[in-house]
């Protein structure tokens, strides 16, 4: 069976795309810029800065430098957005780039040679170091959200003392092969 990296790599975004956006669903409006200490960033700041970094790294993705010029990284952790409205407009601008970008590669393409920073790795490295970065981020972004939702938390992955259910209904079905994704993107996009 041949796999397809630019297809694991799409759904993997896609789904730490889901995980931003329903952690941020749980939110009030005003949560979003919630501060959790002085040296720790807000959800707003947080999602600037991906986008930020999205804009950059994925634009002319073969053929410049992924930290271009315009880029004004530090802005990023300053918060310029003021609403959910523009928020949202932000995290959307940086995803598109992205994923427009990825649709436009070919596995020929993997073994190219881009910059970061004057850096040279593969650009199947630099998606990797992507599939790293973007994570860590969300991460960051569902544990501030649970702490402030609390107990009206809606769990994004199996929800606690539920492994048991959650395994028995996996092992009840015939083996198939498919990326982890496919069920839960399936299923949210029909939510939508």
């Amino acid at each position: 069976m041949e796999t397809n990296y630019l297809e694991s790599a799409t759904k993997q975004f896609e789904y730490y795309k889901l995980l931003g956006e329903k952690a941020m669903q749980q939110l009030k409006d005003e949560q979003l810029f919630f501060v959790p200490s002085p040296d720790s960033n807000s959800i707003v700041v947080i999602v600037q800065h991906l986008s930020g970094n999205m804009l950059s790294r994925w634009t002319d993705f073969l053929t410049t430098d992924g930290e271009k010029e315009w880029r004004k990284r530090d802005e990023e952790f300053e918060e310029i957005v003021k609403t959910k409205a523009e928020l949202m407009n932000v995290w959307d601008k940086g995803w598109n780039v992205l994923f427009t970008t990825l649709k436009s590669l070919s596995n020929n393409d993997l073994g190219k040679i881009i910059y970061i920073r004057n850096q040279g790795c593969t650009a199947q490295d630099a998606i990797n170091r992507q599939l790293a970065h973007y994570p860590y981020h969300i991460g960051q972004m569902v544990y501030v959200a649970k702490l402030l939702v609390s107990k009206e938390w809606q769990s994004l992955s199996i929800p606690k003392n539920q492994s048991k259910n959650y395994n028995n209904d996996k092992f009840s079905k015939d083996k198939s092969i498919q990326h982890f994704t496919d069920e839960i993107l399936k299923k949210n996009k029909k939510d939508i």
